[in-house]
This record gives C-alpha cells, structure tokens and sequence, in this order.
C-alpha cells in the first residue's frame, strides 16, 4: 500500500477504519468527503477476513467472515451514496471469494438479500442505476444461482494480477464477473 500510496498521492486516499462498524464507516465517509467531496468508484473488497477477532473459535469463522463483510459492504455503499451520486460516471465494484459469497443460514432456503451478500447488492442495482451508478459484483459462480452459462476456469491468480484484471475491467462496467481462484489464501489470507 505504501508503494501504490507514493506512486498516486491524492488519488489514492487509505481508509485504515474497520468498516463493518457503522460509526468507523461514517468516519471514513467524512475523511472521503473531506478529501475529495464525490466518489467516482467505490472498489469494495468483500472478501476480508480483517474483521475477524482474534479469539473466533473456528466454528464461527466462515459465518464470521461472511457477515462481518456484509456490514462492511452495507455500511459503506450507505455512507458513501452521496458521494457517488455526485461523481463521474459513478460505479461500484465490490469483489467476493468463494467464502464471503456463501449464504448464511440453512443452504436449503431460497438465496435472498437478507442471507447473501453478493445476492443483497444484485437487489440493490435498480436503485443504484436510478442514482445513475454502474455496479459490478465480482464472485465466484454460484452453483445454486449461476449468473452465467459460462464455466470458469480456476486460475492462479496473485493480488497483482487479479487487481490489473479487474482494474481493466472497471471501464466496461459489467454487471457480473465470475472470478475463480485456484488457492484462495493467496488473494484472502486468513488472519490466523
């Protein structure tokens, strides 16, 4: 971060807050505002594992992950609304692992906002395109709702790679990318 930090000065502007608390959020929402005054992108990485106590016992760990990101992901899309409907060509990218794209819950109920992230901000693009906002949910392919007949591949990614792929896909502003990972700890680590 510190080399991106030096290589585009005010363009990039580092939120070190824990999002999934709404008071953090709303923090980092006024240090945006502050800097900048409108959003032309909000690039959501939903597949943290950051908010993770370090105490969790294991058996939490995928709900945690899960449900930590999907406050995150709520907490900023609400915060920052304003600065995006007030920017250029506004868009939000908000990218998902195999893990925080799982349902919450028993597996066997129907896949809806209130228990899948990824599914949450799908209900969300009609609003967000009346705000004039592109969205792009990056996730894995979801057996149970494929947003694509298309299979992909697994591919090796590294955190540079996949950040330069999806950097140049910003542009096109696609609705879904399907996006899989032979070795998900290379991307998301976990914290323990």
């Amino acid at each position: 971060m510190d080399a991106l930090a030096s290589r585009h000065g005010r363009k990039l502007l580092r939120l070190p807050w824990q999002l999934h608390d709404e008071e953090q959020a709303s923090s980092a929402c006024q240090q945006l505002c502050d800097a900048w005054g409108s959003l032309d992108s909000l690039i959501i990485n939903a597949g943290t594992s950051d908010y993770l106590a370090d105490d969790m016992p294991d058996d939490e760990l995928f709900e945690s992950i899960v449900s930590s990101n999907q406050l995150a992901g709520e907490n900023c899309l609400a915060k920052v609304l304003p600065l995006l409907a007030k920017g250029k060509s506004p868009q939000v990218m908000a990218i998902f692992n195999r893990y925080s794209a799982l349902q919450l819950h028993a597996p066997t109920q129907v896949t809806a906002g209130w228990n899948n992230m990824p599914q949450w901000l799908r209900e969300e693009r009609e609003a967000l395109e009346g705000w004039g906002i592109a969205l792009t949910v990056v996730a894995p392919q979801s057996l149970k709702t494929p947003v694509t007949a298309a299979q992909a591949a697994p591919e090796a990614w590294t955190p540079q790679s996949a950040a330069e792929e999806l950097l140049q896909r910003l542009p096109l502003r696609e609705p879904e990318l399907v996006l899989e990972v032979l070795d998900l700890s290379v991307l998301w680590p976990l914290s323990r």
